[in-house]
């Protein structure tokens, strides 16, 4: 398993910048913009992970910017630990068997979501190219929120 981010939603991406740039004086490594999904993602590195982050082999800050404005309540403006996992069917296969929910089950072979027991997202994305879609997941509904 690899740490990947933490993602963190904003409401103003000058101010969030001035704060974690300027301020604290992490680093943008890269930014996605997604006009169909109405999001800015913004990945910020420790200045001495910065070169290690540009091959994904660093622990990220992901500033999320939803350009629909929306009020965050009850935590929501923190989003998600986020883990490369080495097989997504056997870690979730394992959860579930200790009672924990797929909230997002791994339908793709490659992305799931689940929750800790005081409700924090955990993104487990598949290392390298996803698994087979296979069962039970492939039509497992998702549950709840993430």
């Amino acid at each position: 398993m690899q740490y990947l981010h933490t993602m963190i939603r904003i409401t103003d991406i000058e101010a969030s910048l001035r704060f974690y740039c300027d301020g604290l004086g992490l680093q943008e490594v890269r930014r996605y913009e997604s006009e169909a999904g109405r999001f800015t993602l913004i990945f910020l590195a420790a200045p001495r992970d910065v070169d290690a982050a540009k091959k994904n082999k660093a622990p990220l800050v992901e500033l999320t910017y939803n350009w629909d404005s929306e009020e965050y309540a009850g935590g929501r403006n923190f989003g998600h630990l986020a883990y490369r996992v080495d097989d997504i069917y056997a870690l979730c296969g394992h959860l579930a068997n200790q009672g924990v929910t797929i909230n997002r089950p791994p339908r793709d072979g490659y992305m799931a979501f689940v929750k800790s027991p005081d409700g924090i997202s955990v993104e487990l994305l598949q290392s390298g190219n996803p698994l087979p879609v296979a069962e039970p997941w492939a039509t497992m509904s998702n549950t709840g929120t993430w």
